[in-house]
């Protein structure tokens, strides 16, 4: 829906942390600071509605910090520009994903032939139950 905009102003308005990466990469996990954490205040995205942020808060409500930003982080690649580039299209996708409105269920009712079909099912499991008792035998 809104995936190159919001992915543009992701770029331009987030607020992006780098820090050192744990994991694998021996001395460059020593050195460089690959992990990449975006911090984006979802109050200050113009294009969306306050009905569309409110589902996006109420859905990503974990991942909302106490002054109301969301925060995403990356660590998976060995390079802080893949990283970033990597969250950039995680954060797209779970806007997108929280702006999804779920169709309601419809509760439906058995139909009469599966009511008769499942009160027959009883009975020969009865019957056969019923074969087997050997109480009047002898």
């Amino acid at each position: 829906m809104y995936t190159i905009i919001l992915s543009r102003w992701i770029e331009n308005n987030g607020l992006f942390k780098f820090s050192r990466s744990s994991g694998n990469g021996g001395q460059n996990v020593n050195k460089v600071n690959t992990k990449v954490t975006l911090f984006l205040k979802i109050s200050q995205i113009e294009f969306l509605n306050e009905n569309e942020k409110s589902r996006i808060v109420k859905s990503l409500e974990n991942r909302i910090n106490k002054d109301g930003e969301l925060v995403i982080s990356c660590e998976e690649e060995r390079s802080q520009s893949k990283n970033r580039s990597k969250l950039i299209y995680k954060t797209v996708l779970l806007i997108e994903k929280s702006l999804i409105v779920k169709k309601r269920r419809k509760p439906t009712k058995p139909t009469k032939a599966s009511k008769i079909r499942k009160i027959e099912a009883k009975k020969r499991q009865s019957l056969k139950k019923e074969l087997r008792n050997t109480k009047g035998f002898y």
